[in-house]
């Protein structure tokens, strides 16, 4: 009767998931490239001080995603998401009250924490608590829906400010967690089953950790790394490379549609096919165009743009489905939690690291950085593949 239950909701429990999530990064980690000029006029800040306790946030909701793993799998999703509406909410507020650096970086920590209980890992791991294995589609109509937070959340953000300024417009964003994302996250999202009962891991690398973690810690961390680079920096790699500024900032802008039309191909082509498979195949398709750009040029911003896009919103869905296909639904939550942990690391460093690299050596060095790391997150895919396979076969 709960089974049947869960899947009349599925439909429900997704959409309310893709509405939340839009708002969630809409208001936290889209937040900065808005925000961070006001904020840092009105308290006589440096762009780097900002962007650093930005990161710093981004590092601590790596710290607390295992824990929030943790709960997910034990509690369920709806209330652990419920709470960090809650949490949003106050860092928000605090926000606004910012009045320097100390309290502008205290209030970046409670949204950091907010981060960690409340962005697509938990998501992902409360439909997987709801779903088991079955939760592939639900994952891919989430990341549907949420990639759309950028391109509703910095028109929103800029609206507010124009009206409210910015110190309203982070009060706006609190109220909205408060008045509409917290009442979905808690009536509309299904209770959790009981979880199902954890399974050991088998062959473990020489500290315990099994070596399909370690490689799949591995990938999400060097791509992370390059997603959150080209978020801060594709603009500028394509105008240094002699397109016109407003031609450059025009291709840029092709990345949200770009990853929402892959995710939509992923539902209606790969859905059936191995997580895998669609993994290796986002690993890929970045590599082919930095390539190209590095090669032809900026004739060639669009198509790196579309490319890039397109791996950018299928690998969203793969860190969401390659755990839960590898590993199986117990113990999801903990363990996407351990694998993001890594990622937010390089995620904080990506856009000071990029622009050291871009600044000094240049587009061509910045272009080989990020398609290498990508290329070998694909030889790593590829010989996960391998090594499953021949697990299979023995």
């Amino acid at each position: 009767m709960m089974a049947a239950d869960l899947s009349r909701r599925r439909g429900v429990v997704t959409t309310t998931l893709g509405v939340t999530q839009t708002l969630a990064w809409g208001s936290t980690y889209y937040l900065p490239a808005v925000f961070a000029d006001p904020v840092c006029e009105a308290l006589g800040l440096s762009r780097a001080w900002f962007f650093g306790i930005f990161s710093g946030a981004l590092l601590l909701s790596g710290l607390v995603g295992p824990t929030a793993g943790r709960l997910i799998d034990a509690y369920g999703g709806r209330d652990v998401l419920a709470a960090s509406n809650i949490v949003f909410a106050a860092g928000l507020a605090l926000l606004a009250l910012a009045s320097g650096p100390i309290t502008l970086a205290f209030a970046w920590a409670v949204i950091g924490v907010g981060m960690g209980f409340g962005l697509y890992e938990a998501a992902f791991a409360t439909v997987t608590g709801l779903y088991g294995r079955e939760a592939r589609n639900a994952i891919t109509g989430i990341t549907l829906l949420a990639g759309f937070a950028s391109t509703v959340g910095w028109p929103a953000s800029a609206l507010m400010i124009d009206v409210l300024g910015w110190r309203g417009a982070c009060l706006a964003w609190a109220v909205l967690h408060l008045a509409v994302a917290l009442p979905m996250n808690r009536f509309l999202v299904a209770k959790a089953p009981p979880p199902a009962p954890a399974v050991a891991p088998t062959e473990a690398a020489p500290g315990g950790v099994p070596w399909t973690m370690i490689i799949l810690a591995a990938v999400f961390a060097a791509t992370a790394f390059v997603s959150t680079a080209m978020a801060t920096h594709l603009p500028r790699i394509i105008e240094a490379l002699g397109a016109a500024p407003a031609a450059a900032i025009f291709a840029a802008s092709l990345v949200g549609p770009a990853q929402v039309a892959a995710r939509m191909a992923e539902f209606a082509l790969l859905r059936r096919a191995s997580s895998l498979v669609t993994a290796q195949l986002a690993a890929g398709l970045h590599p082919v165009g930095a390539a190209l750009l590095a090669f032809l040029g900026p004739t060639a911003a669009i198509p790196f743009v579309l490319l890039h896009g397109a791996g950018n919103g299928l690998l969203t869905i793969a860190r969401g489905t390659l755990p839960l296909a590898l590993f199986g639904p117990a113990g999801y939550g903990l363990r996407t939690g351990l694998l993001a942990a890594p990622a937010r690391l390089l995620q904080a460093a990506a856009p000071f690291v990029f622009a050291l690299v871009l600044d000094s050596l240049g587009p061509h060095a910045a272009l080989l950085l990020s398609g290498s790391l990508t290329a070998l997150s694909l030889f790593a895919l590829l010989a996960l593949a391998r090594r499953t396979r021949g697990e299979g076969a023995g």
